[in-house]
C-alpha cells in the first residue's frame, strides 16, 4: 500500500547510544501540513521466558528508571540491530539470570507503541535449562525470583507483571502458539 504521508524536512534534535529523535514536517494524508515525532531505537527488545523441566520460570525485579517503580519482567535486553536476535538473548539470559538454555523456539515478533516509534523485538521460550553464573551488567541491580510458570502467567493477568514485552510473550505461552527455532 502506498504511503500517504509526505515527509517535508527533518531535524534530529537528540541523539545517543540508544535512541534517535526525530521531528518531521510533513504533509498529514488529508493534505494538511503538520509534525510528527518518532523515537527510532538503534537496539531490538529481546525477551526470554525459561521454562524448567518443572514447569517453573524466572522473572527479573529490576528498579525502572523511566518508571519510577520496581518492575517484575521476564529477562530481557537490547539487541543492536545487526545483530543476530537468538545470539543475543542467549547472551541476555546468561547474564540476567545464569541460565543456559539447550533448546530455544521463537515465541513472537512484535512492535510496541508502533505510533510514535520503530522499536521491533523478538519473544523466546528457552528449554533445557543449567544454571552457571549471573553476569549482570553495572546498570542492573535484579532480584531473581523462580515461579511457577501458571503463576507468571497469572502475574499479568492481576497487574504484579506490567511491562509489555513480558505480558505478550508469557500470554504468547499460554496460548502455545509458536515456532521452534534452531538451538545454540
Amino acid at each position: 500500500m502506498k504511503n500517504p504521508w509526505k515527509t517535508k524536512a527533518t531535524s534530529v534534535p537528540y541523539e545517543n547510544a540508544w535512541i534517535r529523535i526525530e521531528h518531521h514536517e510533513v504533509i498529514n494524508p488529508a493534505g494538511n501540513p503538520g509534525i510528527y515525532g518518532l523515537v527510532k531505537f538503534k537496539n531490538h527488545a529481546i525477551g526470554i521466558v525459561p521454562i524448567d523441566d518443572e514447569g517453573y520460570t524466572w522473572l527479573v525485579g529490576q528498579y525502572r528508571y523511566a518508571l519510577e517503580s520496581y518492575e517484575w519482567e521476564i529477562p530481557e535486553g537490547g539487541c543492536p540491530v545487526d545483530t543476530d536476535p537468538l545470539e543475543t538473548a542467549k547472551r541476555e539470559l546468561k547474564e540476567e539470570t545464569g541460565l543456559v538454555a539447550r533448546e530455544w523456539t521463537q515465541i513472537m515478533e512484535f512492535h510496541l507503541s508502533n505510533s510514535v516509534t520503530n522499536e521491533y523485538g523478538v519473544a523466546y521460550v528457552a528449554k533445557g535449562l543449567t544454571q552457571e553464573a549471573a553476569e549482570p551488567e553495572d546498570t542492573e541491580d535484579l532480584t531473581l525470583r523462580r515461579v511457577p510458570l501458571a503463576e507468571a502467567i497469572a502475574m499479568t493477568m492481576d497487574g504484579r507483571i506490567r511491562d509489555a514485552l513480558s505480558i505478550l510473550a508469557l500470554q504468547r505461552v499460554a496460548l502455545g502458539r509458536f515456532v521452534p527455532v534452531a538451538g545454540r
